[in-house]
């Protein structure tokens, strides 16, 4: 088994080999979000939780594609969350070869103006004392620098973790998220201008696997700023709406068992027709 600390190695793994699903995180650079996720999927089968530690989309890519060919038996399915969907994404367009199918949970919108409203919605959620903070926490993130910031980014998104959740379970916080300011700052200037140019909807043309969207009914992220765009560009596309479901589906009372019941139903077609490498 792989093992290691997420400072040392650039992935964790759950469950014993062979190693053919991945959970990708999202931010970015919210290294560990996944890592309860990716423990129950890994009771079951071989599980790498990646972590992305470069700042720049290209080299995110990369990044993931060497922990795969130096950790993962082929063909592998990539579970993205979040921004983590969005590389996903990416990777199966420029290395379709060593994808077997692709899994987008509680992506954001692949268009820029289904993104209008999202602070206002997630503001609206919370009582005034957290709205307060998280204006606070906004403008410290985008007019301040330094590494101490990184600690404003955790908390901003534990304060998102309560507006973007339904009805989340007790202790969902439960793993160590390690949130990076300046993976955060590089990358996401690069994938929002994707975003705004069209670029990254257009690369969808290359994806010959096929995709499945899962989405909360609740989420902040604009159910239909996924499943409208790329049910016109992507061939092989299914989408699934929870409902009763935030962000974050492996989280929530009333949609868990459902969102896990749709992933093993995923996965059961690879690993009944795949042999170990």
């Amino acid at each position: 088994m792989l093992t290691g600390e997420m400072r040392m190695y650039s992935f964790r793994s759950h469950g014993v080999p062979p190693f053919r699903v991945l959970t990708v995180h999202g931010g970015p650079g919210a290294a560990g979000e996944l890592e309860s996720l990716a423990r129950e999927l890994g009771r079951k089968r071989g599980v790498i939780e990646p972590f992305q530690t470069r700042t720049k989309v290209k080299d995110q890519i990369e990044e993931l594609r060497e922990t795969i060919a130096n950790t993962c038996s082929l063909p592998v399915v990539l579970l993205g969350h979040s921004w983590g969907a969005w590389l996903v994404y990416l990777l199966a367009a420029e290395y379709g070869e060593i994808v077997d199918r692709i899994i987008l949970v509680g992506s954001g919108p692949f268009e820029e103006h289904y993104a209008l409203g999202m602070i206002e919605k997630r503001l609206s959620r919370l009582d005034e004392v957290d709205r307060v903070r998280v204006r606070k926490l906004i403008s410290f993130l985008e007019t301040d620098t330094g590494p101490e910031n990184s600690g404003k980014l955790s908390e901003l998104g534990k304060l998102f973790l309560k507006s973007d959740c339904y009805d989340p379970l007790e202790d969902c916080e439960g793993h160590d998220i390690q949130c990076d300011k300046g993976i955060y700052e590089r990358v996401w200037s690069e994938a929002s201008s994707m975003r705004r140019s069209g670029e990254l909807l257009e690369v969808g043309k290359k994806i010959n696997c096929p995709v499945l969207a899962i989405h909360g009914d609740y989420d902040p992220h604009p159910s239909e700023g996924v499943e409208i765009p790329l049910s016109e560009k992507l061939n092989d596309f299914k989408f699934r709406l929870l409902e009763k479901c935030g962000h974050k589906p492996w989280v929530e009372k009333f949609a868990r068992e459902e969102f896990f019941s749709i992933i093993e139903e995923e996965l059961a077609g690879i690993e009944q027709s795949s042999t170990p490498d």
